[in-house]
C-alpha cells in the first residue's frame, strides 16, 4: 500500500497541473488513479475525486482571478445550472452499477475529446461576445450547464473537460478565459455533487486529503503556465489527452461490464 500511495501522490501533481494549465482534465486523472493504483470502489472514488478536484480548483481559481482571465457572470450562471444537476447526478449515480458509471465517464471523455480536437468555426461576432462583457445568451448557458453538472455528479468529472469547451466552443470565451472560468463552474458542480455523493459514501480521509495536497500545489505550478501558450495547440493537445484516457478507461471496464451481463 505505501508504495501505491507513492505513485498515487506523484500523479496527484499531474491532475493539480491540469487543472491549473487547462481548466480541467482533473477528474480524468484523479478517477481512474484512485480506482487502479489506490483500488477504491468507482463510487467512492468519484466522491473523493468530487473532494480532491474541488478544492484544487479553488486555489487555482484565486490565481487565475488575480489576473484578470475569470468571466464571473458566465461562470455563475453556468455553475448555478451546474450545482443542480450535479446534485440530481449524485443521488443518481448511487443506483447505477460501477462498471456503468465508468463507461460513461469514458464516453463523455470521448466525446468531449472529438469536439475539442476539431475546433470550432469562430462566428463573425465571436470578438465582440468575447470582449463586451456580455457572454454567450442564458438559452445556451443554462441547458448546457445543467448537463454538465448531471455528469459531473453521476460520474464524479468535476466537469472542466465539458466546461472549458462548452465555454470555448459555444460560449465564445477565449481559451485562457473559459480554462479560468471553468474553475469557477467546478468549484461550485463539485460542492453540490459531493454534498449528495456523502450521504452513502464514505470517504477515506487520510488520503484524500493528502492526495489533495499534492495537487494543489500542482494547479498553483499550472496556473502561472496559463496564457503563455497559444490557444489552438492547447485545445488540441487536451482533445488527444483527453481522448488517450477514454479509450484507455472504455478498455478497461468494457469486460467488467460484459462480465456482469454474462
Amino acid at each position: 500500500m505505501e508504495l501505491t500511495l507513492v505513485i498515487a501522490l506523484l500523479l496527484a501533481v499531474l491532475v493539480g497541473l491540469s487543472l491549473g494549465l487547462l481548466g480541467g482534465g482533473g477528474s480524468i486523472l484523479t478517477v481512474p488513479i484512485l480506482t487502479y493504483v489506490l483500488g477504491m470502489e468507482p463510487r467512492a472514488a468519484i466522491a473523493s475525486s468530487l473532494f480532491v478536484v474541488g478544492v484544487t480548483s479553488a486555489v487555482g481559481l484565486m490565481t487565475h482571478a488575480q489576473a484578470g482571465r475569470v468571466q464571473w457572470r458566465a461562470g455563475a450562471l453556468f455553475g448555478v445550472a451546474g450545482m443542480v444537476g450535479a446534485l440530481a447526478g449524485g443521488f443518481i449515480g448511487d443506483w447505477i452499477p460501477g462498471p456503468v458509471l465508468m463507461i460513461l465517464f469514458a464516453v463523455m471523455m470521448i466525446a468531449t475529446a472529438t469536439a475539442m480536437i476539431r475546433g470550432r468555426r469562430a462566428p463573425a461576432n465571436d470578438e465582440q461576445t468575447q470582449n463586451d462583457g456580455v457572454g454567450p445568451p442564458l438559452t445556451r448557458i443554462l441547458p448546457v450547464g445543467f448537463l454538465v453538472g448531471l455528469a459531473t455528479g453521476l460520474v464524479g468529472a468535476g466537469g472542466g473537460f465539458l466546461i472549458v469547451p462548452a465555454l470555448n466552443l459555444l460560449g465564445g470565451l477565449p481559451m485562457a478565459a473559459a480554462v479560468a472560468t471553468s474553475l469557477l463552474v467546478i468549484v461550485m458542480n463539485t460542492t453540490s455533487g459531493l454534498t449528495g455523493a456523502l450521504m452513502s459514501v464514505p470517504l477515506d480521509w487520510p488520503i484524500v486529503l493528502a492526495f489533495t495536497g499534492v495537487a494543489v500545489a500542482g494547479s498553483l505550478l499550472g496556473a502561472r503556465l496559463t496564457g503563455r501558450i497559444p490557444e489552438r495547440p492547447l485545445r488540441r493537445s487536451f482533445g488527444i489527452f483527453v481522448l488517450a484516457m477514454g479509450v484507455l478507461v472504455l478498455a478497461q471496464e468494457a469486460p467488467n461490464l460484459m462480465a456482469g451481463l454474462t
